[in-house]
């Protein structure tokens, strides 16, 4: 697979919001070796209760939670941004194996290496349940 275009800190406003609509078109294509190649390979992690680093754990986890979440579709936000960190809000829809549809809300914080791919991802989520006909990121 050929590696992302990434743009290197410090970032712009237009590199900002350039990195966020990357970020989500990557993890909107569900594929688990498409985002990993943005992260460093020692890249740390919290996502909800889980923390782990290095790219073969992210992989592993992308593997799971899109298993897990059907119909996966994301929208993010750029909240701001300083040197070499983002801040992103986020929505995203799924549904789990039963059919019951989720949007799940939050915030991420990112840091770049020099190089600009990822080392740092810190992202709380809340998850509230919704009807299929509540969707609104189709």
């Amino acid at each position: 697979m050929t590696p992302p275009i990434v743009m290197a800190p410090p970032f712009t406003a237009e590199s900002a919001a350039r990195r966020v609509q990357m970020a989500e078109d990557a993890w909107n294509s569900r594929d688990p070796e498409r985002v990993a190649l943005a992260y460093s390979p020692d890249s740390e992690w919290r996502n909800r209760e889980e923390f782990f680093r290095g790219r073969e754990a992210i992989l592993a986890f992308l593997k799971r939670k899109w298993e897990k979440e059907l119909d996966y579709r994301l929208k993010k936000t750029l909240w701001g941004f300083r040197e070499n960190r983002i801040a992103v809000s986020f929505e995203y829809e799924w549904h789990d194996a039963n059919g019951q549809w989720f949007r799940s809300y939050g915030t991420e914080l990112w840091e770049f290496d020099e190089a600009g791919l990822m080392r740092r991802r810190l992202a709380s989520i809340n998850d509230a349940k919704i009807t299929e006909a509540e969707r609104r990121i189709l």
